[in-house]
């Protein structure tokens, strides 16, 4: 009971085109929690959205960074940190932009969802979810990114959609010098635009006709060698 509360979305302030919490927002909320057993942690969030996985770290005692494309989002999480009074450095920044760091933690909910688009959009509502044709546009890059910003021993704790490749994510780990594993899954039921790809994830061998309503999340966990 005791780590559900700790790992409740409270209620965040979303706009049309930021990312609202869901059920992957709990899932590595929960993990978060469980990761922050020291509490004065440098952690980095990328791809915050309205900042509900930052500020849960921030309320935990993390020193918490957060990035984000989208001006919307940035502002969207600047606001939250404030209204739940957290402390949280957001910054408008591409992933590919940022340099070697010094983290502890890096935390990720990436857009990971299939799309007929060989690439993410650049604009529009679509761009919190979209991950390209396999789902791995931006997940590929988190792990790159992680890589580079994490001080050897530091964790990357990242969320994605077993359509998006569990085995393959793991492969990436590895080969980045991580030691990865999947630390929880939960089975949910399809959301709006998964329901709306349903035929077209068929066709393209992401899903069988066996499943109608469901997808599994995976959460996995990745320390730096």
């Amino acid at each position: 009971m005791a780590e559900r509360l700790r790992s409740r979305p409270r209620r965040m302030l979303t706009v049309p085109g930021v990312y609202a919490p869901q059920h992957d927002t709990h899932l590595l909320m929960r993990a978060v929690g469980r990761e922050l057993s020291d509490p004065y942690r440098r952690v980095l969030e990328l791809g915050t959205g309205s900042g509900a996985v930052a500020v849960h770290a921030a309320r935990l005692g993390a020193r918490v960074t957060a990035v984000d494309i989208s001006r919307r989002a940035v502002l969207c999480a600047r606001l939250n940190a404030a209204l739940h009074r957290q402390r949280v450095t957001v910054r408008y920044r591409d992933l590919s932009t940022l340099g070697r760091g010094a983290y502890d933690l890096v935390i990720s909910n990436p857009p990971y969802v299939p799309a007929p688009a060989a690439l993410p959009p650049v604009r529009g509502r679509a761009r919190a979810w979209d991950g390209g044709l396999d789902g791995r546009a931006v997940v590929d890059q988190v792990c790159v990114t992680a890589a580079s910003v994490l001080e050897p021993g530091g964790t990357l704790l990242m969320v994605h959609s077993a359509m998006s490749g569990v085995g393959t994510t793991l492969d990436a780990l590895h080969g980045l010098g991580f030691d990865a594993q999947v630390i929880d899954r939960e089975l949910i039921p399809l959301g709006p635009v998964m329901r709306s790809r349903l035929l077209w994830l068929r066709d393209q061998g992401l899903m069988d006709d066996e499943q109608q309503d469901k997808e599994e999340l995976v959460v996995f966990r990745a320390r730096r060698r």
